[in-house]
């Protein structure tokens, strides 16, 4: 984790006027400063920055904190992305673990090449915004799509001339190896007998093209998207994977929609460009969009930082329910009990862009308060291909729905789910639950009625299940307790004290290691659900050990905090003996 003396540090050197005025129009108002709130809208400026304590606060909202807060609420950034963005603003350097001297250097220069790339991709930025204006066929383009200028100068939307080589009189070398990092310029091998030569061999990638400029959530053009204007395929083309640019991490739209998904408490995503600009023209303004690819558990888990809600759109065609499949996929592990995932599949003839401009935006958000839950887009995925009339059928069903419904996180929905699953199949509850393998502390319990009182903690517990199979393992120490407890609720880390911090990752033996990369995931990706931890910790030397912890222990039903507080004060008292036992050993 970051030392909390290198963050006050930080926070001491950086100014919070500059970092909040880069996104927010500020004016003196006494000894503060005044501007309209980015977390909510209003008319009248009641979001206040003051210099003296280096804290915003919004009498509207009630949207607080200092620099670090600012950029990770108002950005979306992770707490990590937040650090090392004010670091990098006032020439400090975040605290790495044990980086050789060969890293520092490869990322001191990886840093500078962004930096440069990021300075090309402006420039180019800037001569198709200007090329727009003087291309009668591409205003004329997006006049006949609807959309107005001041949408178009919104997203920032160009053109890209004819040419082959264009690019060549906006950059002083046309041979800058940059031009093709950033994904601007191709270059074509030489045929066998013809000189090489490193210009001649170059071509501009995007030609006759309306440009879509691609921002990260801080507003920085790190790629294009590029459409053409007529009917000529590929209908559109994208920037290659860059330093700066990945498709599977970024959204179109997402700088643009940041404060309407506040706003409206919701995230729809689209599949094209097009579709986010043509929403954004009739006033929705909550949609962004992948780039080309399919949704990923990172284009979630970004969207979840805005919003608790969303929305995807897609045709209702087969490579839409392909599209719908993957999404879900991405979104399961994501799906907790507070959080909202929909799925709107239009008529097959129409995208939301022509949904929205024939039959209006009203009609739109109606499609969109009747979307599919995750729920039952779960079931319906698992029983594709199945003929439930059948007994072949519904097992069909049952097998393929149980590594979704695993990737679920422990909760009330996924609880529910299992029971939606069993009377789709056809099976008793406790049969479908065996049949997966679940013990009864594994398996969901069903809701209580109203009038049934819940028991205490001390009347829940119940004997210990039989062992199963191989790889079930008891929980004996209280290292084991405590890292079972952790990995199934791994923002619980947050809650316990540095003493507790230091005392589990100095065990002496594989769970300090275990500890260590928990502290470690959780300080760059925050907390997240098991069934996420599982895949990334099966790699380690100890993942095995870990995993078979918390699913083949023989342990209570249901994981409580103060389970986790005993557990560590009980390694802490086993490691005090330990070392007492060892100091007596040496008299």
């Amino acid at each position: 984790m970051i030392p909390a003396g290198f963050l006050q540090d930080l926070l001491s050197r950086v100014d919070i006027v500059d970092v909040v005025g880069q996104h927010v129009e500020l004016k003196r108002g006494g000894a503060n400063l005044m501007g309209l709130c980015p977390f909510h809208a209003e008319k009248s400026p009641s979001f206040s920055v003051s210099p003296s304590k280096q804290f915003y606060y919004c009498f509207g909202c009630g949207a607080s904190g200092d620099a670090i807060r600012f950029l990770t609420e108002h950005l979306g950034l992770s707490f990590v992305e937040a650090v090392r963005d004010l670091a990098q603003r006032v020439g400090m350097q975040v605290p790495e673990e044990q980086l050789s001297a060969e890293e520092l250097v490869r990322r001191d220069k990886l840093r500078e090449r962004r930096l440069s790339m990021g300075e090309v991709l402006v420039r180019a930025n800037d001569f198709y915004r200007g090329q727009l204006k003087t291309s009668p066929r591409a205003v004329g383009y997006l006049k006949g799509r609807g959309l107005t200028g001041v949408v178009a100068a919104r997203f920032g939307l160009g053109y890209a001339p004819p040419g082959w080589r264009t690019l060549a009189g906006v950059f002083p070398r046309y041979d800058d190896p940059l031009l093709e990092e950033a994904g601007l310029v191709r270059h074509r091998e030489a045929a066998d007998g013809e000189a090489e030569d490193s210009e001649r061999g170059r071509y501009d990638w995007f030609r006759d093209r309306v440009m879509f400029p691609i921002r990260n959530v801080a507003g920085e053009v790190i790629g294009f998207g590029g459409r053409v204007l007529d009917d000529s395929k590929p209908k559109y083309i994208n920037s290659p994977e860059t330093p700066l640019f990945s498709k599977g991490r970024e959204l179109y739209g997402l700088f643009e929609a940041r404060q309407a998904l506040r706003e409206r408490g919701c995230a729809i995503v689209v599949e094209g460009y097009m579709d986010v600009v043509a929403l954004a023209q009739h006033g929705v303004n909550n949609a962004v969009a992948t780039l080309g690819t399919a949704c990923t558990a990172e284009h979630v888990q970004k969207l979840f930082r805005f919003t608790d809600a969303i929305v995807f759109s897609f045709d209702g065609d087969a490579a839409g329910r392909r599209a719908a499949a993957r999404a879900l996929e991405a979104a399961l592990p994501h799906a907790t009990d507070l959080r909202s995932v929909k799925f709107l599949f239009l008529p097959p003839e129409h995208d939301p862009d022509s949904y929205v401009r024939e039959l209006g935006v009203e009609a739109f958000e109606q499609a969109l308060a009747a979307a599919v839950p995750l729920s039952r887009q779960l079931v319906e995925q698992a029983a594709e291909d199945a003929d439930l009339g059948s007994a072949e059928g519904r097992a069909k069903l049952a097998a393929q729905a149980r590594p979704l419904w695993s990737a679920l996180p422990e909760g009330s929905l996924k609880d529910q789910l299992l029971g939606e699953i069993a009377e789709r199949a056809r099976l008793p509850r406790e049969d479908l639950a065996r049949r997966w393998g679940l013990r009864s502390g594994d398996a969901p319990r069903a809701a209580p009625e109203p009038s049934e009182e819940r028991p205490a903690y001390s009347q829940r517990r119940g004997p210990p299940s039989p062992r199963r199979g191989p790889g079930r393992v008891p929980v004996r120490l209280p290292q084991d307790q405590a890292l079972r407890l952790l990995l199934l609720r791994a923002g619980w880390w947050l809650e316990l004290t540095d003493a507790d911090h230091e005392a589990l990752t100095g065990v002496p033996d594989w769970h300090a290691e275990c500890f260590r990369w928990l502290e470690r995931w959780l300080a760059e990706h925050g907390d997240t659900p098991w069934p996420t931890l599982r895949e990334q910790i099966a790699a380690e030397p100890w993942g095995e050990q870990a995993v078979a912890l918390v699913d083949g222990a023989e342990v209570p039903i249901e994981p409580l905090l103060e389970d986790l507080r005993t557990a560590v004060a009980q390694t802490v008292r086993a490691q005090a003996m330990l070392q007492a036992m060892a100091v007596l050993g040496r008299r």
